[in-house]
């Protein structure tokens, strides 16, 4: 599979450069804790689940996937750059998406505007589900505990993730990209603790539309 590091920013970006030793070292951590091994696999069925949209309605990966194949995206939300860059790649595969059947459906832990926001930036098609406290994303193995001293480090830069999730926790999600089929059965995962690589949109496109 191909692999595309989302970059929001020029790498000679000072700012950028300067978080890449902690990222470096939280993400070491990440792997030393097996973060994202227990996440579900090809071949497994995606357990169901009901999250409210934007504006409260509730939707079923079960009634979602009876519309068509499913591209289903964890993500951690339009505060980060490479989520916002990733998502920005969908909104440029929508089309291609749309004409091979299939469905992007964004499951982040931002609510109201900022799941808002999302949909602007994949399109009118996608699909953006709101998972309140993380809970989908922890029963999927996609959650971890945030350490106080990244969080320290975020609040330091203005991001306060508890007002950002609308809640007190400190956990953030693995963003990973599932390929599920009308069974509910994954056809393709990519799960990666380093949050700063994810799959690329084109070739999830073309897989989905290879798919038999």
């Amino acid at each position: 599979m191909t692999l595309v590091r989302t970059v929001s920013r020029p790498a000679a970006d000072p700012e950028e450069l300067a978080w890449e030793p902690v990222y470096d070292a939280f993400v070491k951590r990440l792997v030393a804790l097996d973060v994202g091994a227990s996440a579900p696999r090809i071949g497994d069925p995606f357990p169901d689940f009901s999250l409210p949209d934007p504006r409260g309605v509730h939707r079923s990966l079960g009634d979602l996937v009876s519309e068509g194949p499913l591209v289903l995206s964890f993500n951690r939300g339009g505060w980060c750059p490479y989520c916002s860059h990733e998502l920005a790649a969908w909104g440029e595969e929508a089309s291609v998406l749309k004409a091979a059947g299939g469905r992007l459906v964004v499951v982040s832990g931002e609510l109201g505007e900022r799941a808002s926001a999302l949909k602007g930036m994949t399109g009118d098609d996608a699909v953006v589900l709101c998972d309140v406290d993380h809970g989908v994303a922890l029963a999927s193995g996609l959650a971890f505990h945030l350490s106080a001293d990244l969080n320290a480090l975020y609040l330091k830069a203005g991001l306060d993730l508890a007002t950002i999730y609308g809640s007190g926790g400190t956990f953030l999600p693995i963003p990973a990209t599932f390929v599920i089929d009308q069974d509910r059965v994954i056809r393709y995962a990519f799960v990666d603790p380093d949050f700063r690589y994810r799959a690329s949109p084109h070739d999830v496109v073309r897989f989905l539309g290879a798919m038999g």
